[in-house]
């Protein structure tokens, strides 16, 4: 079953074509990476599918509805989550309260209900807090909630960014260069946690540079070069795929 569905979707600035008639397909429960070299158009093309900018042509389907235009708040109630390139955790807040803040799209109680602390709101603010803390133990970070998110260690921040993602609760999860910055190990950590989630039963697009990441966890594997789609296919087919070794190691090399 498919979940998502981008069909002839563009970006266009002025004369600069970001994202140019693109089309794929995600399947149910798997994995895909997005990949290409810098100015591929993989950001540009998270940013339409979420709403945080709308295409000058095609339509992003989720679950078969046209979620085209729509903003990224009603994007998310959808069930899409995303995390970002560089990471964006609230300052003054701990890990934990900055996962809580995800799953407060699922609250419903009223601003002036909480405001006024009405006692209705105690048992979601409960409800709440204990499911944040249950994402946090599935990705193995329940021992920082308590900790100012910011001051954390940058891999650990990613992490605290993944969780506030799924504390959405979402079908479909976009991961924005979640390995960028981090070494060695926390990278094949990161790697884990990614099958993890694919595994409890969410689907997941990935932008990430790190080619090793992308070829030991993808399912399938879209290339950009230059806002345009030149391949599509399992990461064998992808390795072995003409065109993407001259995008990425140039026409004499290849």
């Amino acid at each position: 079953m498919e979940v998502l569905h981008v069909h002839n979707l563009s970006r266009h600035f002025g004369g600069l074509k970001a994202v140019n008639n693109v089309s794929f397909a995600l399947k149910e429960k798997t994995i895909k990476a997005v990949i290409g070299p810098n100015g591929a158009g993989k950001t540009t093309l998270f940013n339409l599918i979420s709403g945080f900018i709308q295409p000058s042509e095609g339509r992003v389907l989720l679950n078969s509805i046209n979620i085209s235009g729509m903003k990224p708040y009603q994007i998310a109630k959808r069930g899409i989550s995303r995390t970002f390139q560089h990471i964006k955790l609230f300052h003054g807040m701990t890990a934990l309260e900055n996962v809580m803040i995800g799953r407060h799209r699922h609250s419903k109680s009223e601003f002036i209900s909480g405001m006024l602390n009405l006692p209705w709101t105690w048992a979601e603010e409960r409800s709440i807090r204990n499911r944040s803390l249950e994402i946090m133990e599935f990705l193995g970070i329940a021992e920082l909630a308590e900790s100012e998110a910011t001051s954390l260690a940058y891999g650990q921040q990613r992490v605290v960014e993944v969780a506030r993602a799924l504390s959405c609760e979402p079908k479909l999860l976009l991961l924005d260069e979640p390995a960028a910055g981090l070494n060695m190990r926390e990278t094949a950590e990161i790697a884990k946690l990614i099958t993890k989630i694919r595994d409890m039963g969410i689907t997941i697009l990935i932008v990430e540079h790190d080619m090793s990441l992308v070829m030991n966890i993808s399912d399938e594997i879209l290339v950009l070069s230059y806002g345009e789609k030149i391949a599509d296919d399992e990461p064998l087919a992808i390795q072995n795929n003409r065109e993407v070794v001259r995008v990425y190691l140039g026409e004499e090399d290849a």
